[in-house]
């Protein structure tokens, strides 16, 4: 995995505080092989970085698409070795538009802990804005989505307007939500539905929701992948006549 631009500074304690999981769970990831190790500085003491939380989210989106923890350690195999932070968050995004909706509650001090920062109300405006986060009844509480808070608050530093942020939002929701749809239609029409004509048999019906559990994760694998390489295209031609 690529390293990132600034230094691993977090130690474990404040990377499970900024990735909302436990410290046992980083541990437990890491002999698995699911975290690259700490960088060792001083006194013996591991620091994180950037590339290391990305890690950690798209890891959350995978279970949160109900993956096993097997097959999410298949799905992390496939991935180019050199995947920076943002190269993650790419896959992280695309990923979490195949999760089921979930919230969560957060009083200020929590979303600033998960945040990593201190927070302005120009920067919860921000967020809201963006779907992150809704203004729940008291003046702080919150209900933030927790799979799009780590890309809401790295979006913050951008030197880029917000409206130019939403739009882009939109045109990413607008059609990933159609390649699902095509996808679903031609697997429906293609597989399913030939599979349905031989009758309601139960082992068919297993058979068929196991072919869609196992081709749900190298669907979004493959989805992540040609974005990447079309983004990449569209951008070295974009900048190539300039």
């Amino acid at each position: 995995m690529a390293t990132g631009a600034a230094e691993p500074a977090l130690t474990v304690d404040e990377l499970a505080a900024r990735a909302g999981v436990t410290v046992r769970t980083i541990r437990f990831y890491s002999t698995r092989g699911l975290l690259p190790p700490p960088v060792i500085g001083p006194r013996r003491v591991g620091h994180y970085g950037q590339d290391h939380l990305s890690r950690l989210a798209l890891i959350e989106e995978l279970q949160h698409l109900g993956m096993t923890l097997a097959a999410i350690e298949r799905y992390l195999e496939r991935l180019p070795p050199d995947l920076s932070a943002h190269d993650l968050a790419v896959h992280r995004a695309l990923v979490a538009s195949w999760a089921p909706d979930s919230t969560e509650d957060a009083t200020r001090a929590e979303l600033e802990r998960r945040a990593g920062r201190a927070l302005s109300e120009e920067d919860i405006d921000r967020l809201g804005a963006m779907g992150v986060l809704v203004r729940a009844e008291g003046p702080d509480s919150f209900r933030l989505d927790p799979g799009l808070l780590r890309l809401g608050v790295e979006l913050l530093d951008v030197p880029i307007p917000q409206e130019t942020i939403l739009a882009a939002r939109t045109v990413l929701l607008e059609h990933t939500r159609e390649a699902a749809y095509e996808l679903t239609r031609l697997f429906r029409d293609e597989v399913w539905t030939p599979y349905g004509n031989e009758g309601s048999d139960p082992e068919h019906v297993a058979a068929m929701k196991s072919l869609s559990a196992h081709m749900r994760p190298l669907v979004v694998q493959a989805l992540v992948t040609a974005f990447q390489r079309s983004l990449k295209e569209e951008l070295r031609a974009a900048f190539r006549t300039q």
